[in-house]
């Protein structure tokens, strides 16, 4: 069984489920997971697990990047295009200028009301499932981080559109950007096109399409990508045979940090040779200053004794 993570490219009218299960028969092997649902009107990057690697997926950086197309002169019951129109009345006088200049009331620490058409649960039940019902409901609002929003271009007419680049933090619907810019606009906005350009810190460039990775399947040629470089993020710890075996049996060890490191809440952990043996977190032991290792993931089990 393959244990990895693969960067694939999500094509458009692809549901993130869907992408899983024709990897799963591609790859003949059930474990198979990804990193971040992205709808089936965007494309763009969808991070695999493979294998072993699935208990990895908790562990990879969260912040994402779009490029998003916004619409204005339009909204609809879902934010995008697949919605029914509320209104549309166009939007012929709105300048590129104006747009970007209220884009700076997104960047930071906002708080975002999702599309009603959304995953996100009201006691218990998807809000999706609830406005498919015609349930009256209200959506709660999140906190999301946006770090970044760079206009890309600007195409004028009876529906302007306004391109741009997102960066932001996880959980953050970009169709609610769109949908709310319209409105401090005062001619409403929808997103007209969505690419995911990174996440989990795969980035576009090195993704594949299902295409490739069957081509590559069939030629024998396709590895997954290592658990160390997708977590390289995370800081290293290096231990010797005897309490490496002891870590990968699941035993809190000992290990002296300095003071630095303790910013750190999890650690890659690697035994001789340079073997990656999993992801490790640490604590205090009680009324002392000693540290002592947790074990989160084993990826690589102990060799059996001989």
């Amino acid at each position: 069984m393959l244990a990895g993570f693969l960067n694939l490219y999500k094509p458009l009218n692809w549901t993130s489920h869907d992408c899983v299960a024709k990897v799963r028969r591609l790859l003949q092997q059930k474990k198979v997971g990804h990193g971040g649902t992205l709808d089936p009107a965007a494309s763009g990057v969808l991070p695999m697990a493979l294998g072993r690697a699935t208990r990895l997926l908790q562990f990879l950086p969260s912040d994402k990047a779009y490029r998003a197309v916004m619409r204005f002169g339009l909204s609809t019951t879902t934010d995008d295009l697949e919605g029914e129109i509320l209104q549309s009345s166009g939007a012929s006088e709105l300048t590129e200028a104006k747009a970007i200049a209220l884009l700076d009331a997104f960047i930071g620490t906002i708080e975002q009301t999702p599309p009603r058409y959304s995953a996100v649960q009201v006691q218990g039940k998807r809000l999706y499932d609830l406005a498919r019902q015609g349930q009256t409901f209200d959506v709660p609002k999140r906190t999301v981080t946006i770090h970044h929003i760079v206009p890309i271009a600007w195409q004028p007419g009876e529906f302007p559109e306004l391109t741009v680049d997102i960066t932001c933090g996880a959980g953050t619907y970009i169709r609610s950007i769109a949908r709310d810019l319209g409105d401090k606009l005062g001619v409403g906005g929808t997103l007209a096109a969505l690419e995911r350009t990174k996440s989990s810190g795969f980035t576009l460039d090195s993704s594949i399409t299902l295409e490739a990775l069957e081509s590559q399947l069939q030629a024998g040629t396709y590895q997954p990508i290592s658990p160390v470089v997708a977590l390289q993020h995370h800081p290293r710890i290096e231990l010797p045979s005897d309490w490496a075996r002891r870590w990968q049996q699941g035993q809190k060890i000992p290990y002296k940090f300095r003071s630095a490191d303790l910013q750190c809440p999890y650690y890659q952990v690697y035994g001789p040779e340079q073997t990656f043996l999993g992801i490790t977190a640490w604590a205090f032991v009680p009324d002392t200053d000693e540290t002592r290792l947790l074990p989160k993931v084993v990826f690589t089990p102990p060799q059996p004794a001989t």
